[in-house]
C-alpha cells in the first residue's frame, strides 16, 4: 500500500514534468487571465522581482522564495516526518500482519488500519507535502518562463531561463534528492530502496531539459528539507535522552 502510493506520486511527478517540458513559453503573466495566474503565477513572479530589486540577483531571490515556500508547507513536512518515523517503528508489526493474512487481503487491510489508528499514523500524510509542491513548482516554472527579466538573467555561469550547459545543478539536484530520501529513511524497507535510485535519476533527466532556475530551486528546496530533517531528528534524540 505504501509502495503503491510512492509509485503513484512518482507517476504524477513524471506527468507534471512532461507537461512542463511541453509548455509554451510565449506570452506574459496576466493576473486577470484566471485564478491560476492571479493567485499563484503572478504572486510568485512579483516575489521574485521584489527580492531581485533588494539583492540584485535572482539567485538570491530564488533562495528566499524557496525558503518562504518551504516555510509555508513546514507543518505538513513535520507531520510527514513524524508519520514516516512512526511507520518505521511499526514496520515489524506490519510485516507480521502481511505474513499472517497473506491469503486474505481484506482482513490484512483491516488489521493494518487498526494498527495505524492505534499508533496515530496516517499513511497518506507522507504524500501531502509533495502534492502541495507540484502546483507551486509548475507556477514557479511559468513565472520564470513568462517573465523576460528572470529568463534572461544570469547567476554564476547560468542563464536562468535556459538549461544548465554543464549539468552541474541537475547533478546537484539529483544528489540532494538522494540525500534527502536517505535522511527520510526511505532505505529502511526493501520496497522503497528502488525509489532511492529512480527518483534522483528522474530529477537529473528533467533538470537536463528545464530552465536552470528550476534546478536551482530544487537544490535549494532539498537542502532546506535535509536541514529540517537533521534538526528535527536531533531534537527527537535530545528528548529521548532526557
Amino acid at each position: 500500500m505504501r509502495l503503491n502510493r510512492k509509485w503513484m506520486l512518482l507517476t504524477v511527478l513524471i506527468l507534471s514534468f512532461a507537461l512542463l517540458t511541453g509548455c509554451s513559453t510565449t506570452g506574459k503573466i496576466d493576473p486577470e487571465s484566471g485564478l491560476w495566474d492571479r493567485y499563484l503565477v503572478y504572486p510568485l513572479s512579483q516575489l521574485l522581482d521584489y527580492f531581485y530589486d533588494l539583492f540584485g540577483t535572482y539567485g538570491v531571490s530564488i533562495l528566499i522564495v524557496t525558503f518562504l515556500v518551504r516555510l509555508l508547507i513546514l507543518p505538513l513536512s513535520i507531520k510527514q516526518q513524524r508519520s514516516m518515523q512512526e511507520m518505521q517503528v511499526i514496520q515489524p508489526k506490519i510485516q507480521k500482519l502481511r505474513t499472517k493474512y497473506k491469503k486474505d487481503q481484506q482482513k490484512q487491510q483491516q488489521e493494518m488500519m487498526k494498527l495505524y489508528k492505534e499508533h496515530n499514523v496516517n499513511p497518506m500524510s507522507g504524500c501531502l507535502p509533495m502534492v502541495v509542491q507540484i502546483p507551486i513548482f509548475i507556477a514557479f516554472y511559468q513565472a520564470i518562463q513568462f517573465d523576460p527579466q528572470i529568463a534572461k538573467s544570469t547567476f554564476l555561469y547560468l542563464q536562468l531561463g535556459k538549461p544548465d550547459p554543464y549539468l552541474i545543478f541537475p547533478l546537484l539536484a539529483a544528489f540532494t534528492t538522494y540525500i534527502q530520501m536517505i535522511a527520510q529513511g526511505s532505505a529502511n524497507t526493501s520496497q522503497t530502496r528502488i525509489l532511492i535510485w529512480i527518483m534522483p535519476i528522474m530529477i537529473f533527466i528533467i533538470g537536463y531539459n528545464l530552465p536552470s532556475a528550476l534546478a536551482l530551486y530544487w537544490v535549494y528546496g532539498n537542502i532546506f528539507t535535509i536541514l529540517q530533517y537533521m534538526i528535527f531528528s536531533r531534537k527527537k534524540v535530545g528528548k529521548a535522552a532526557a
